[in-house]
């Protein structure tokens, strides 16, 4: 990493490690948690009523999303679900109760002040099939082939490596399974020094992808039937977005030999720890790669 990127990073961690802060220590104050301040483009509003009453104080007041991607995820009961850059855990405790207690919800942060919070958050709420991840979404710390949604609210936008990103939810997610995310998009007009020029990188602005970089990035890494769908105006040019995108089931037909039914892309019990080539004189990357698998993991 460049020191340049890791000095955006850095500025990333403090911005949000000080929101967790004020959020916390509000919490103890009189009046209860001290809300981030966020103009109404983001945020805690962007969520249903019924939503909101259901989540603890806290969870609202450190809402810095651009959107709500559980709403846009179709997630099912007993799916499990990720949250990339999780903060203080309000998609993570609304995919809990979506996915229900045969499922699980995921959230992966690299503040220790924003998992402190969202551990806090999902006892208040009294949710328990939840985990939350120490990591960077550039290395979500999950196996592969882990997931059956990935979600994000605001946040991939923040990444300083977003082919890393890309690579790894397409890594984590299943075949056949989906990405949800809400996230900042420029007008593809726009050059990088005219989305900076909009706002700041920790702000969610100057880092953002256009339309045609981001859909370009998601097939890149192996996604197919994207869509992106601008729900409102953050700037000039610039707006909130609904991200959708498949990662593809894996076919192939089962080997005569062994009779399995869980072959695919040429080999048996894919994205496991027990794969192996159906054809023995070849190894699994042979047999992935000779089959077209998108599954390379």
């Amino acid at each position: 990493m460049s020191e340049q990127s890791t000095d955006l990073r850095e500025s990333v961690r403090q911005r949000y490690a000080a929101a967790a802060v004020q959020v916390t220590d509000g919490g103890t104050a009189c009046c209860g948690p001290q809300p981030v301040e966020v103009d109404e483009n983001f945020g805690s509003t962007l969520y249903a009523a019924d939503e909101r009453e259901a989540l603890p104080a806290e969870a609202l007041a450190a809402s810095l999303g651009c959107g709500n991607p559980t709403a846009v995820a179709d997630l099912r009961e007993g799916e499990r679900v990720l949250d990339l850059g999780s903060g203080g855990g309000i998609d993570v405790l609304l995919s809990a109760r979506r996915v229900g207690p045969t499922g699980k919800a995921y959230g992966v942060d690299m503040t220790d002040e924003m998992l402190a919070l969202a551990l806090s958050n999902a006892a208040k709420a009294g949710v328990t099939n939840v985990e939350f991840l120490k990591g960077t979404i550039e290395a979500v710390p999950l196996p592969a082939a882990t997931v059956d949604v990935v979600i994000s609210n605001c946040v991939i936008n923040l990444s300083t490596d977003k082919p890393a990103v890309f690579a790894e939810t397409f890594r984590v997610l299943r075949p056949g399974g989906r990405l949800g995310v809400s996230d900042i998009v420029a007008d593809d007009a726009l050059t990088p020094e005219q989305r900076a020029e909009r706002g700041d990188y920790v702000g969610c602005i100057a880092g953002a992808l256009s339309f045609a970089e981001y859909r370009t990035g998601l097939e890149a890494a192996g996604f197919t039937d994207v869509e992106i769908t601008p729900t409102h105006p953050v700037a000039d040019g610039m707006h909130s977005a609904i991200v959708r995108a498949t990662k593809p089931t894996a076919t192939g037909t089962p080997s005569e030999d062994t009779g399995t039914t869980d072959a695919c892309c040429g080999v048996d019990a894919c994205c496991t720890s027990a794969e192996a080539a159906t054809d023995p004189a070849l190894t699994v990357t042979e047999a992935k790669s000779a089959s077209g698998c998108g599954c390379q993991n």
